[in-house]
């Protein structure tokens, strides 16, 4: 099993694509996973102009980079969300229009089912992306609330996203949510109503990542053990979380990522606490045979040095599982 490892390019969307792919092999890395933002894939061009998405692997070959998955969170965010102006910051303006919160959701909707047509174009069989969530802001809140709200977000999330991932269908093309707070599945209990809301289709799976689990307390194998048939694409992103307490805990205390007093801070590959080793193991016993993705976050750590720390760790671990039983030889 040689699984590529890849760069996912949304926190790079600053950088001309171009530029990028050139530094990306210099680094290491077998390929990247295109963000529909920046310069890097633009879903409209990719449906509107002749050889726009052949041009994308074109540019990515010219430096021996392959393509396995384009990644459409921002606007996927949008679908289920409560839309406020917060959302304008992340929406190109053709989705964003009058900002008036159905029409924003509508139009993310149909730019979600042309992503799953643009990534056929393109060839690639994966979305990964966000949902949004009507109910996310309904998390430990006071009043208690109502378990038929929180019933009826399930519903809103199947009846916005069905119609979605049918398109999904028809492009060949799976959506893989990245299981992340803020979204209809954050942790496995939430990710099993997700899968049941939409009645296990096999268009909605995963884009499995450890690091939203691990300062949660989630079961981050678990899930692989939960979800195996259904964990589609694989960031790789590690996170500290503190031995002790802190001033502030899981929620953040409203503090900046990389302030002294938080209990959490995303890091880079082998700089946290995560268990890249058992991920692997797990992904191995489920099959798993998909890109692992550096999802590279780290705000105490120049980036282009961290990325190219991040893939040679990630090499390295990266072991192909054993065909044979470690102690056939002594079989008589």
């Amino acid at each position: 099993m040689s699984r590529p490892i890849t760069l996912f390019t949304g926190q790079w969307a600053d950088m001309p694509l171009e530029a990028l792919a050139q530094k990306a092999k210099e680094w290491g890395f077998d390929g990247l996973e295109l963000a529909c933002w920046g310069d890097h894939f633009d879903v409209e061009r990719a449906l509107s102009e002749d050889g726009y998405a052949k041009g994308r692997r074109e540019l990515l070959a010219k430096y021996g980079l392959g393509v396995w998955a384009i990644s459409n969170h921002l606007v996927g965010q949008a679908v289920c969300d409560r839309v406020d102006e917060r959302h304008k910051s992340i929406l190109a303006p053709r989705i964003w229009g009058d900002g008036k919160p159905e029409k924003v959701q509508e139009r993310a909707a149909e730019e979600m089912k042309n992503t799953a047509r643009a990534a056929a174009k393109l060839g690639v069989k994966v979305v990964p992306g966000f949902t949004g969530s009507s109910i996310w802001p309904l998390l430990y809140s006071f009043p208690p609330v109502p378990g038929d709200w929180i019933d009826a977000g399930f519903r809103d999330f199947a009846e916005r996203w069905n119609p979605i991932l049918d398109v999904f269908d028809e492009a060949g093309v799976r959506f893989a949510l990245e299981v992340h707070p803020t979204e209809i599945a954050f942790d496995i209990s939430s990710a099993q109503r997700a899968v049941d809301a939409v009645g296990g289709r096999e268009a909605f799976g995963f884009n499995y990542d450890p690091s939203h689990f691990g300062y949660q307390g989630v079961d981050y194998i678990g899930f692989i053990e939960r979800f195996g048939d259904r964990i589609y694409h694989a960031h790789m992103k590690d996170v500290w979380w503190s031995d002790v307490p802190k001033a502030s805990g899981v929620f953040g205390g409203h503090l900046d990522f990389g302030h002294r007093d938080r209990y959490w801070d995303f890091r880079s590959i082998g700089r946290g606490r995560i268990r890249f080793e058992e991920i692997v193991r797990a992904l191995n016993r489920a099959g798993y045979e998909g890109p692992l993705s550096i999802e590279w976050e780290d705000i105490g750590m120049e980036r282009e040095f961290g990325a190219r720390e991040a893939c040679e760790y990630l090499r390295a671990a990266n072991f192909t599982p054993s065909q044979v039983a470690f102690d056939a030889a002594f079989a008589r």
